[in-house]
């Protein structure tokens, strides 16, 4: 038996899943009623749509003004890959693999495209030594990892002076901490994380080094349709497809995943921009962290309160009584705490990513309000207790 009372605050909203996450407050599927449905993406109509995402990125995300904006297929791992094919070969590669996906990306690179890479890894909760990281090549790396709770700080690792391109798995940062655009190239993100908005696609930014580094190289390998940013050129060289930037996508996009970014994007301006998006971020870490303070039977995967992700919050067990349990018990112990949780429908989705060690995993992104945060961590107590006092019991 549970030695805790139900709580009798609910959370308003229970979706606290890294992905897709939260909608913004307010929505409702209304709001994608101006959607280009029955009509050719490629219609005039459909390409405005395109190109008002488009521009709502940039001035919501304040991208520069020479960086181009593209929208891709793939989510977030196809405008990865498409920076990965087209752009990598040239110079020496490091890559930085602190989670899941920056350790797909070192399988891409090595495995994949079989270029000779130095990899800088971390275990789950640290990040690399960034220390290392050299001027003289091209750098792979995620900013958040999602399925880690760890970010980098900020970019001051990277040299002002460097003669490589970056290119920044942006996925789980966009909108909520800040990107050093000075010291980025490539930076890609989906609009399923911070945005709250839906699936399949991908937007890609690029700066002029990396516009650079796509008509100055050809990759040797063959080079899929749906990564070909370049054409040729009447002087026989390459030049970027600028009509991919401007709202004439390479795939066919779901126009109604269009209208909820738009959607969403409107909502993030309307707030206060950027600065709010990030503040409301801030806010939910703040709620969750007070929590872990008092709390005996938790911790935080990201130990560095400095490299502490504010959106992809992940929670480890630390109560002995867990912790003194097999590798797999303890799996199925976060899993019953995530399931009991669940039962409740006061939190969805919150088990730890598959790969990751076992725990939960808190969306605090800005969709996500911090009263809501505020009334769950009295439940994270509840089923706690009583998970463990099922365990004692057995």
């Amino acid at each position: 038996m549970t030695t805790l009372p139900k709580p009798a605050m609910r959370p308003a909203r229970p979706e606290f899943s890294s992905g897709p996450c939260a909608k913004r407050p307010g929505w409702t599927p209304e709001n994608l009623s101006n959607a280009v449905l029955g009509r050719s993406h490629r219609s005039k109509l459909g390409k405005a749509r395109l190109k008002e995402a488009i521009d709502r990125t940039r001035e919501v995300l304040e991208v520069p003004d020479d960086f181009l904006i593209g929208i891709v297929a793939g989510s977030d791992t196809g405008a990865v890959e498409m920076a990965l094919w087209s752009m990598l070969g040239p110079k020496p590669v490091q890559l930085l693999a602190f989670e899941s996906f920056g350790k797909d990306w070192v399988t891409d690179v090595t495995k994949q495209l079989k270029i000779e890479a130095e990899v800088l890894s971390a275990d789950y909760g640290q990040l690399p030594d960034l220390t290392k990281v050299r001027k003289d090549a091209d750098l792979v790396f995620t900013w958040n990892g999602t399925t880690s709770g760890v970010r980098v700080p900020n970019a001051d690792f990277i040299a002002a002076d460097r003669e490589g391109i970056v290119i920044c798995d942006a996925t789980s940062a966009a909108f909520a901490q800040k990107l050093d655009w000075a010291k980025l190239d490539v930076v890609t993100f989906s609009w399923q994380k911070a945005l709250g908005g839906e699936g399949a696609h991908g937007v890609l930014i690029l700066g002029p080094r990396a516009v650079a580094r796509l008509e100055s190289y050809t990759p040797a390998w063959p080079m899929p349709k749906l990564f070909r940013m370049t054409k040729a050129s009447k002087d026989g060289g390459n030049k970027v497809s600028l009509d991919i930037f401007e709202g004439a996508t390479i795939n066919t996009p779901s126009m109604l995943c269009v209208e909820d970014a738009i959607d969403a994007l409107k909502w993030g301006a309307k707030i206060g921009g950027l600065a709010e998006m990030q503040r409301r971020a801030d806010a939910n870490l703040a709620a969750l962290d007070a929590w872990v303070a008092k709390t005996g039977w938790v911790e935080f995967l990201a130990a560095d309160p400095a490299s502490r992700s504010n959106t992809s919050v992940c929670l480890k067990v630390v109560d002995t009584r867990v912790t003194a349990l097999p590798a797999d018990a303890q799996a199925d112990f976060a899993k019953k705490l995530a399931s009991v949780l669940e039962k409740e429908g006061v939190a969805l989705d919150v088990g730890g990513y598959r790969d990751a060690p076992p725990g939960l995993r808190i969306w605090c992104g800005a969709t996500v309000e911090t009263s809501d945060v505020e009334a769950l961590t009295p439940w994270l107590d509840w089923a706690f207790a009583t998970v463990a006092a099922e365990l004692a019991a057995a």
